[in-house]
Order: C-alpha cells, then structure tokens, then sequence
C-alpha cells in the first residue's frame, strides 16, 4: 500500500519530486567541496588513484548503457529501453558515491601537460561539468515520468523531448568525463592538489 501511495505522488508530482531530488544532490555535491564535513575517510594518493580508475570504468560502462538505451528505444524495444536507462541511472549513483568519497578524502588531481592541451583540457573538463549539472533535473524528471507511466501514457508526456535531451546531455558529459580522465591519467601527468579551503 505505502509503495503504490509513493508511486501515486511522485506520478502526480513530478516535477515537484524533481526539484526536491536535484537540490538533495547538489546540496551533496556542493557540501562535499566547501564544507569540512567529516564523514569522508583520509584517503593516500594510491587510493585517490583507485577511485578515478573506478569513476571511469562507471562512466564508461555508463555510456554504453546510455548508448544502448537510446538504440532500443529507437528500434522500439520499450522493455530493453526501460531496463538499460534504468541501468545507467544506478551506475550513476554509483558514480556520486566513489566521487564524493574520492574529493571527500583525498583533496582532486591538477592536470600537467602542453599548455595548448592544459586549455583543451579544461575547456572539455568545464563542458563536462556545465552538463552534469544541467542534466542532473532533466535526467530525474525523465527518469520519474518513465517509472510512473506506462509506454501508452508517456505518449501523453513530455517523457520522449526530455529524455532525448537528458540523454544526449548525459551522454557527452559522461564521455568527456572520460577524455579528460585518459588525457590525466594516462596520456600526461598530474599532480595532487588538496581540496578547497573550507569556507566554515
């Protein structure tokens, strides 16, 4: 009874459910970089290292996911569709838990290389950022529509525009996210950098 009273009001309410999701998870996210919470464990560099090889497989199996997704929903298997946006969703929770605990516990990387490659870098790395923040309430909003309709009654949503638009927001974001990951990691050089001074 208590689930199908939830599924009812977030069916009424998505965008109030919506709102209130995206401010729980910036709130996060924004917490985690100005305040000096100690919640995260002090973490060496090597388990730094860890987590960012961790974040990219996600994202990278994220993207797939994503990819998949959209290529279902176009050959018209709601079912595969349905299952893989879920999917991608869950891997990034999965994503928000090791990135907090790694800028949590262990301060982020600062990018060395070729000053022309530096600016390449940040530009993607700024484009990455932009859209994860933009794509957080578009994602929730299709995310809770899907859920709560059936394949018949989301003809009758915005489900189809906003989901294209989370989808390919989500999906550059998620790959750039990944660029920048290699050209840090693996292809130059870093340093660590402590994390910002908290502002309390």
């Amino acid at each position: 009874m208590a689930t199908a009273d939830a599924r009812r009001r977030l069916r009424e309410r998505p965008m109030g459910v919506t709102v209130l999701l995206t401010i729980v998870g910036y709130a996060l996210v924004l917490g985690t970089f100005l305040l000096d919470i100690p919640i995260y464990p002090d973490l060496t560099n090597a388990q730094v290292n860890l987590l960012s090889h961790v974040i990219a497989v996600i994202n990278t199996t994220a993207t797939v996911v994503l990819l998949l997704g959209w290529y279902w929903i176009r050959a018209g298997d709601v079912e595969k569709h349905r299952l893989a946006m879920i999917s991608g969703f869950v891997l990034i929770l999965g994503f928000l838990v090791v990135y907090l605990l790694k800028v949590g516990g262990g301060g982020t990387k600062e990018f060395v290389g070729p000053q022309g490659v530096y600016y390449a870098y940040l530009v993607m790395l700024a484009i990455h950022i932009i859209l994860s923040i933009v794509s957080v309430p578009v994602v929730l909003y299709a995310l809770i529509l899907g859920l709560t309709h059936t394949p018949a009654e989301l003809r009758q949503t915005p489900h189809a525009r906003i989901g294209r638009i989370a989808a390919a927001a989500w999906i550059l974001s998620l790959f750039l996210g990944v660029v920048t990951y290699a050209l840090l990691n693996h292809v130059y050089d870093y340093e660590f950098a402590a994390m910002l001074v908290p502002i309390l």
